[in-house]
């Protein structure tokens, strides 16, 4: 009965058998019960540290769960593929848009900008230091022989070249004349002018011949000839003009005269000393002597620095205006003077900080005789930023330049030692103009024959910038200047000019012809208590730049800090997968030898029931549709018996 309803009913599909897992060893005879298979993990259990097994399944899992806006758009529209390619799209344009702001942010963060801050203060203010010069040498008493025997061959020079008599200019004896060559080394000559190319004259060059008209109109220069140790190389240091070319030859032999005193700073005669100032007030208060200190410069001459740092207490200034400043009454008068070196009249001021030296040649003006010069100051201050925002020093010890000055540092105290160090290096000795350090002597083409052709050579050189002192001497990261601006008046006037030329002569023993042209008046002050500081600031702090970074990506993702962190995750995840994928595929080319006989093995040994379709044919099976694929140690499986082995023998048909 029962066969017959099993035949009634049909052949019941087969039914699959439940056939070893992957790792499953194949039954053989002998050989023993199967060893149990190892434990699967569940779904429950978590490791310490879990990988994804392939990128899109990264991928998926961070565009579900991050909250970076848009990103969960691309799992939601993955079955409409123009969906997930717009959003993709949009996505990464979006964030190449976003870091592209970044690289700006970063690029503008990096490269220091400062922003400068202007400040207006009102205070008492320390006066600035005041420096004032004669203008011309003096013939001191240890250098007088020395100079009046310069004259002389001067005015032999004059003589030769102009047939110019100056025997009265100089005050030297007109009988007593010798040759150029017999006392003084590097005579003053002519020096013929090679003629140019010869050129058709036209009207347009005459035209430009007559609105600028050459200096040099003869065929000759005036000069002097240089030349090095070993007399290899020579040139002629010229002038296209006769006066300053008398000037130059006669500067450069006096400051041979003046570098062979013991100190360069002359003993000055005591009439000279008082003859110079006539009055001296600062706040209504007349000045002392300790308010002022006294230094030779070989050009200016005598000069006389008031409200110095060595002084006792500085000047302040409490209230603006010509009345509360400094007021100077000075002699103009050029007796017993060296003409050759200064051709004008008058006197030489520049104002100065208290800790800087005075240098007459960059930063003084000249005052005129007969006038009341009054010049005005305003102070400023600048703080600039060093380190990275800008190529500014604290103090110059980090500058490769020695300074030579008893003073702070700035650029030209540098500038000026960067030349005196070149001077010193390459010519074995100092320029008389600038200090010099301990154990090194001033040039004297007694002792250094040849230190004015190094010298001219390095002049020619410093101008142009082949030494370096500009790029060495960096600018300091703390200034105070001060801003003048001057007005001159006739001083003393017609009306008053008697009883003023009276007084001076009765208590300054001032006598002189043209009394107008022997003295001058000097007024230095504040015109306003307010003083201006500029500092400088960072323009993009790293609170800026983290600021504008958040509001960048807030733009482009509107998510925050915790979003850049998901984005760090997954680029670190990326990385492990790509690595652990680069890993596999090197030690199954590289560290399994034979993988593939073994492989075909354990394929063999599977059972049917647990290879897929393509691996195994079922031929009673009406599901399959196409013959399996041909492998050497896989054939076809006979169909399931209901009792049938579990797995087949190796090459068991």
């Amino acid at each position: 009965m029962k066969g017959d309803e099993l035949k009634a009913q049909g052949p019941l599909p087969p039914q699959p058998l439940p056939g070893p897992l992957k790792r499953d060893k194949c039954e053989q005879p002998g050989l023993g019960p199967e060893p149990a298979a190892p434990q699967q993990h569940t779904e429950e259990e978590e490791a310490l540290i879990e990988f994804h097994r392939s990128y899109r399944e990264l991928f998926q899992f961070f565009c579900n769960n991050t909250t970076i806006h848009g990103a969960i758009r691309l799992v939601c529209s993955k079955h409409n593929r123009m969906k997930t390619a717009f959003w993709a799209v949009l996505w990464l344009c979006t964030f190449g848009m976003m870091y592209w702001q970044f690289a700006l942010l970063f690029g503008e963060y990096f490269s220091y900008p400062v922003s400068l801050n202007i400040n207006l203060n009102s205070d008492k203010l320390v006066f600035p230091a005041v420096t004032v010069c004669t203008l011309n040498p003096y013939r001191y008493k240890e250098i007088k022989e020395q100079l009046r025997e310069l004259d002389r061959i001067t005015q032999q020079t004059l003589f030769d070249l102009y047939k110019y008599n100056a025997s009265n200019t100089l005050l030297a004896d007109a009988r007593s004349r010798r040759g150029l060559g017999e006392t003084l080394p590097h005579p003053l000559q002519r020096i013929p002018v090679p003629p140019g190319p010869r050129r058709a004259r036209s009207s347009e060059t005459s035209s430009v011949r007559d609105n600028n008209p050459q200096v040099d109109r003869r065929d000759w220069k005036i000069g002097f000839q240089l030349c090095n140790q070993d007399k290899s190389d020579c040139f002629y240091q010229t002038s296209s003009s006769g006066v300053d070319g008398v000037r130059e030859w006669y500067r450069f032999h006096y400051i041979n005269i003046l570098a062979r005193l013991a100190d360069t700073s002359p003993s000055l005669e005591e009439e000279a000393l008082g003859n110079f100032i006539f009055a001296c007030r600062f706040n209504q208060a007349p000045c002392t002597q300790a308010n002022y200190s006294h230094f030779h410069h070989p050009i200016y001459g005598n000069c006389y620095t008031f409200n110095n740092k060595n002084d006792t207490s500085l000047w302040m200034s409490s209230m603006p205006g010509i009345n509360n400043g400094l007021s100077l009454t000075l002699r103009t008068e050029q007796n017993d003077y060296i003409p050759l070196l200064s051709t004008v009249t008058g006197a030489r001021v520049t104002v100065h900080g208290q800790d800087e030296p005075a240098f007459m040649d960059d930063g003084g003006f000249n005052l005129r005789p007969g006038v009341e010069t009054s010049i005005s100051m305003r102070k400023e201050a600048l703080d600039r930023l060093g380190g990275n925002y800008g190529d500014c020093t604290q103090n110059g010890s980090d500058v490769p330049v020695q300074n030579l000055y008893p003073s702070k540092y700035t650029q030209q105290v540098c500038i000026h030692s960067c030349f005196q160090e070149s001077m010193i290096e390459k010519c074995g000795c100092a320029y008389i103009f600038y200090p010099r350090p301990k154990g090194v002597e001033f040039c004297d083409y007694r002792n250094h024959s040849a230190w004015g052709y190094c010298y001219y050579k390095l002049q020619g050189a410093f101008s142009s910038d082949s030494l370096g002192c500009f790029n060495k001497c960096r600018k300091p990261c703390s200034v105070t200047i001060y801003k003048l601006s001057a007005g001159y008046s006739r001083w003393p006037s017609a009306t008053s000019q008697d009883w003023i030329f009276q007084m001076l002569s009765l208590q300054n023993n001032y006598t002189i012809n043209n009394k107008r042209n022997g003295v001058a008046k000097l007024n230095i002050f504040f015109k306003e208590l307010n003083y201006k500081t500029n500092s400088e600031s960072p323009s993009v702090t790293m609170v800026t730049l983290l600021s504008n970074l958040g509001s960048q990506w807030s733009l482009w993702f509107g998510s925050s800090v915790l979003s850049v962190v998901e984005m760090a995750e997954l680029m670190f995840d990326l990385l492990v997968i790509t690595f652990l994928m680069l890993l596999r595929r090197f030690r199954s080319r590289y560290w399994s030898p034979g993988r593939g006989a073994r492989a075909a093995r354990e394929v063999a040994c599977t059972p049917p029931s647990s290879l897929p379709s393509r691996f195994c044919a079922h031929s009673a099976s009406p599901t399959l549709t196409a013959p399996p694929p041909a492998y050497a140690t896989l054939s076809a499986c006979p169909p399931p018996q209901a009792h049938s082995s579990v797995a087949c023998a190796l090459g068991e048909p």
